[in-house]
Parts: C-alpha cells; sequence; structure tokens
C-alpha cells in the first residue's frame, strides 16, 4: 500500500524533476524528528540510546507522522537500502528486523542507527501510482534520476540503491510513453532534454543544434526498458543497439562502454549559468 505525501497539484505547481517510482529515498535518519539529528553525529549517537529520546520519538511520530514522507501504513515501507557498516542487512525492512529482534520498530531503527553510525539509508513507499502518472503527463513535470554513480561492481556497487539510478529513463519511455500512452514520445524526450536544460540554465547543452554540445543518446523504442528493481537494483536496462555521443565521442556503442571519457564537470558561474 503507498500513501501520498502531498496532494499532485502541490507536488507539480512548479518545474521539477520526477523520478517515476513509487519509494523515495533518503537517510534513515531523515526518518525521525529532527530534533533528534541536533548537535552532529555525536549528539544524535549518545541521544538515540537514551529511553526518554524514544518514547518521545514514539510521541511525536503518533502525533505528526514520519517526518520526511508523512504517514506510511507499517514499518514494512521503509526498507534498507545500503548500510555501509551492517552490509547484510541491504533489502530487509524495519518491521522486518523488528519482528526478528522481537523488539519495538522504534528501537530497532534506533538501535540500527547506532550500530550503523548513522549512514543506512533507505527507500519508503511515499506515492501512489495514480500520483505518478499524474505527475509524469504534466507539462510542469521533467524527468531526472536525482541519482549518483553507481555500477553493478566496485565500490560504488556496495547495497541495494534505489532503482532510479539504472532505470529511470527508460522506465519513462517504456512503462509511460510505449504501454500506457501517458504521454507521447517527443514529450519525454523533451523532459529529459532541452525542458531540463533550460530549467538548469544550461548554457549549450539539450538540444541538436550548430554550437551546442554534442551529447546524443541513440536507442530503439521498442528494445529500450529498465529491468532494475527494489531487490535486484545493479541491473542495466535492455537495448543491444543502444548508443552514447558525449561531446562528439562515442562512448557507448551497441550497449558496450568504449572506454572514452571524454565527459567535463559543470560548474556554476556567477550569472548562475553552468557550462
Amino acid at each position: 500500500m503507498a500513501i501520498r505525501k502531498r496532494s499532485v497539484a502541490q507536488k507539480i505547481s512548479n518545474p521539477a524533476p520526477t523520478y517515476p517510482y513509487a519509494a523515495g529515498s533518503n537517510p534513515l535518519k531523515n526518518i525521525l524528528p529532527q530534533w533528534v539529528q541536533a548537535g552532529g553525529v555525536p549528539g544524535m549517537i549518545e541521544r538515540l540510546g537514551q529511553r526518554e529520546t524514544r518514547e518521545r520519538i514514539r510521541a511525536d511520530i503518533a502525533r505528526d507522522g514520519l517526518n520526511n514522507w508523512g504517514r506510511i501504513p507499517s514499518w514494512d515501507c521503509v526498507q534498507i537500502s545500503i548500510s555501509p557498516h551492517l552490509p547484510q542487512h541491504a533489502g530487509r525492512t524495519i518491521a522486518a528486523l523488528a519482528a526478528e529482534r522481537s523488539a519495538d520498530p522504534i528501537d530497532t531503527l534506533c538501535d540500527y542507527l547506532v550500530e550503523d553510525q548513522r549512514a543506512t539509508r533507505v527507500l519508503v513507499t511515499s506515492i501512489s501510482e495514480d500520483d505518478i502518472r499524474a505527475i509524469v503527463a504534466s507539462p510542469l513535470a521533467l524527468v531526472g534520476s536525482d541519482g549518483n554513480c553507481v555500477a553493478p561492481s566496485g565500490i560504488v556497487g556496495k547495497g541495494m540503491p534505489h532503482p532510479r539510478f539504472y532505470g529511470t529513463f527508460p522506465r519513462i519511455l517504456s512503462r509511460y510513453v510505449r504501454e500506457q500512452n501517458v504521454l507521447p514520445l517527443e514529450l519525454a524526450i523533451h523532459k529529459m532534454t532541452s525542458a531540463t536544460a533550460r530549467v538548469l540554465n544550461l548554457k549549450d547543452r539539450g538540444l541538436l543544434k550548430e554550437g551546442f554540445r554534442a551529447g546524443v543518446v541513440i536507442f530503439d523504442p521498442k528494445d529500450f526498458k529498465d529491468r532494475a528493481t527494489y531487490a535486484d537494483p545493479h541491473q542495466f536496462p535492455t537495448g543491444a543497439r543502444t548508443s552514447v555521443i558525449v561531446n562528439g565521442t562515442l562512448v557507448v556503442e551497441d550497449a558496450n562502454h568504449t572506454g572514452a571519457l571524454p565527459g567535463t564537470v559543470l560548474k556554476r558561474d556567477r550569472a548562475g549559468a553552468v557550462g
């Protein structure tokens, strides 16, 4: 069961990027009331071990709901994603851990944060599928993964990150364009490219235009589908014919990385632009 954090009208009142998933991702500590995090990490860790702190947390959540997501149906909706010091628990929910420990979910959450040195990230089911479709279709909603660097292996391959890192764009194109006809392909591409570049005030990106940076993705719309899931997120999308050109250099050819690294870091200048 998913919940609605805010109304659709509130979500799309201003142009903003969104990703097409029912779960959001955040540090586990952000579920707790803000006063719990006061004083930095040492203060928070000490505070979490106190019984009176946990009683106050219970009272605050009972009165106000959870800090970042509103009220959730159950602790089954809070799934551990990345846990640097307790990696064996990635994919488990707070409810499952509480049951295993024969403990209250609040005690389990607080104990876990202390054990993982407050570094835990979680996935929290927070929006309905109906809202996702409405947001994706809105002309004010753009498409963005809100993701960072991940890979199936190595230092950035740890844990079970949000599947949006791998699947945001192909999920829009396959699920909401091709399968559900929520929006046309051209509008979806616009939301991913020129519209986003305009909102971010990128000087020379987002369009196939003379003088602009040559960044191009070539794909087959009939063979481009997300495969990353909450249970198995480290999966690239389908698309054997997919190729990517960055700054005029071929980086991915037929779904295989060429080894080229022509990308550059974008920095904001005094005018607020990036280039």
